[in-house]
């Protein structure tokens, strides 16, 4: 079954595995590709929910007789193949890209692993942790009086991993409009980790991005941080530009100098006004307070929150599962040819 959205008419099949490779599918998904996910028998895939919505299944045994040439029927008819094991794996069960590319030249193969497909640590174990410490994404996290802080695994495992390898399966499903030939992606977590400390390598080697928790953008300036308000809920203020400041001076009722905001000897005390000040009143209470104002401030939500807020409502952020669970609606979003979330 094919969608309407910008991937109509694109046929994947997703190796089913961990939570990596079901998100590039379901990105794919979303926007109007139809996925078939293959899964072992016995599942090896702790991915269910938004991750397999909108996908077809079924089940293939690689080992038993007829499996792999059930599986290289489907390759036939593909445009992409996903694929998160370690390196050689699919080689040893006779579906390598060679096998695959040989009998479809204009399969787009993406290979989704941790450490890449060459190098010393290629055939290591790992985890989105791990990937984002070998690249140096990890180091940087966290506050200046703690360790180096585990982000969950959005970053190594989905935006690294996973979202990598839908955007290189989109590249190479465009150049092969001009080639008519297919090609392997190599869609490694930690290089996709690395790519998305881009603006901060520099920074480093240069001296102007300082050690953890001491930054401008990582908890280091009391303007850009989150605190704790009196009901217990979190308070987000990103008043990064002067004008932005000023009306956070205003909206908290610190008579401080607008023109003091960069001066990192008055940042310890005024950290401390602030992290009184909004103590004062709930979260709520502040997110009214602001309203007027431009401070860049928003109110921490926790999860279960967010697809109830005015501005997620009114832009169709999250959509609900057979369940009536919800999740995050299909983005970016298009003019002619929308994504969706299909239920079968």
């Amino acid at each position: 079954m094919t969608g309407a959205g910008p991937l109509a008419g694109v046929k994947v099949l997703e190796m089913v595995g961990l939570g990596p490779g079901p998100f590039a599918g379901m990105l794919l998904d979303d926007m109007g590709a139809d996925v078939l996910a293959v899964d072992r028998p016995v599942s090896v895939s702790s991915a269910g929910g938004a991750l397999m919505r909108g996908k077809r299944t079924m089940a293939i045994d690689l080992k038993a007789e007829g499996g792999l040439d059930e599986l290289l029927a489907l390759v036939d008819e593909a445009d992409v193949l996903v694929e998160p094991f370690r390196p050689g794996v699919a080689e040893r069960l006779g579906w390598g890209p060679d096998v695959c590319l040989e009998r479809n030249p204009r399969l787009v193969f993406v290979r989704l692993t941790g450490y890449g497909q060459d190098g010393p640590w290629a055939h290591k174990a790992g985890h989105d942790l791990d990937y984002l410490a070998l690249s140096g994404t990890l180091e940087p996290l966290g506050r200046a009086d703690g360790p180096p802080t585990a982000p969950i695994n959005v970053l190594g495992d989905f935006a690294g991993g996973g979202m990598l390898a839908a955007y290189g399966a989109v590249l190479a499903l465009y150049e092969r409009e001009r080639s008519g030939q297919g090609q392997v992606v190599d869609a490694a977590m930690i290089d996709g980790a690395a790519i998305l400390m881009a603006p901060f390598f520099a920074g480093r080697a240069t001296g102007g991005w300082g050690p953890r928790g001491t930054n401008m953008l990582d908890g280091g300036s009391p303007f850009y941080d989150v605190y704790e308000c009196a009901d217990g809920e979190w308070l987000a203020i990103g008043a990064l530009e002067p004008q932005f400041y000023a009306d956070m001076l205003e909206g908290l009722g610190l008579d401080d100098d607008p023109a003091d905001q960069y001066d990192q000897s008055r940042w310890p005390s005024l950290r401390e006004r602030i992290t009184a000040t909004v103590r004062t009143r709930t979260r709520d209470e502040w997110v009214e307070a602001f309203e007027p104002l431009e401070a860049c401030i928003a109110p921490a939500l926790r999860p279960e929150e967010a697809p109830s807020h005015p501005h997620a409502v009114a832009r169709a952020m999250f959509v609900t599962d057979p369940d009536g669970r919800p999740e995050p609606a299909p983005a970016p979003r298009f003019s002619r040819t929308p994504g969706a979330v299909r239920r079968f």
